[in-house]
């Protein structure tokens, strides 16, 4: 009786992960045809309601929305089958071996992987996290290689000027130059195979903002900004996050 009542949990809570992509965003929408997301926070502040506000306002995505410490849970084969694509927007450093083996297998099935602003942090103690996204932010002074790389900064409350770098990629189809109200991060390593999407001239942020690469079968992208509602709200950022999703979902 007991493994009986454990199934019957089991098959309750699939069938609860299913309907909350079902029903995040708008209720009335038909899921049947979106792109469903898996959201990662955790680990950093950030304002909840304008950053959601992002996804729910998006025609083309369901999600479902998962914290650490809990989060890793969503990355095991049963539970990765009701999403296409990753967005992480955590900042978090503890993940088990299992973890890592998870994380690696979802890009090797082709989910796709969007990394957003913070995120550039995580996981400081796993170097394969640093060839998914193809860099590598400092959160202390330390020596890589025999060269001494600096602490990465920040700056909060920065306006600056954002270059296309190249305008017929799908991400950034349609988006010309422009400004953004946001923070800035700077001294960061990107990886040389990566393929720049946006630029900055900006002295207090590095110069490559935004790029595109491939890991195993997946496409990953990274974006620099998006630390509030300067940047969710800001049009191009908006344009540039749902055409992210859809080329990290092969539909772009």
């Amino acid at each position: 009786m007991r493994k009986l009542r454990l199934c019957f949990s089991s098959v309750f809570l699939l069938i609860l992960a299913t309907a909350m992509f079902a029903f995040a965003g708008d209720p009335s929408r038909d899921s049947s045809n979106k792109i469903r997301l898996l959201i990662v926070t955790g680990g950093h502040d950030f304002e909840r309601e304008p950053f959601f506000k992002l996804f729910k306002d998006n025609p083309d995505v369901v999600y479902q929305a998962v914290e650490h410490p809990a989060a890793h849970a969503s990355l095991k084969a049963a539970a990765a089958r009701q999403y296409n694509v990753l967005v992480l927007y955590d900042m978090w450093q503890p993940i088990t071996d299992e973890a890592k083996a998870d994380f690696v297998e979802r890009l090797k099935e082709g989910k796709g992987l969007v990394v957003l602003h913070h995120a550039i942090g995580s996981y400081q103690d796993w170097p394969e996290y640093r060839k998914i996204i193809g860099a590598r932010y400092y959160l202390k002074k330390m020596v890589v290689d025999g060269i001494e790389k600096p602490r990465s900064a920040f700056k909060h409350d920065m306006h600056f000027k954002i270059h296309v770098a190249d305008p017929s990629q799908p991400v950034t189809r349609g988006v010309a130059d422009f400004e953004m109200h946001d923070e800035t991060y700077k001294w960061f390593d990107v990886a040389p195979d990566s393929h720049p999407l946006l630029t900055t001239e900006e002295p207090e942020s590095n110069k490559t903002i935004a790029w595109t690469r491939t890991y195993e079968a997946a496409r990953v992208i990274y974006f620099q900004s998006r630390h509030d509602h300067f940047a969710y709200e800001n049009p191009n950022y908006q344009r540039l996050v749902k055409q992210a999703i859809r080329w990290a979902a092969h539909k772009g």
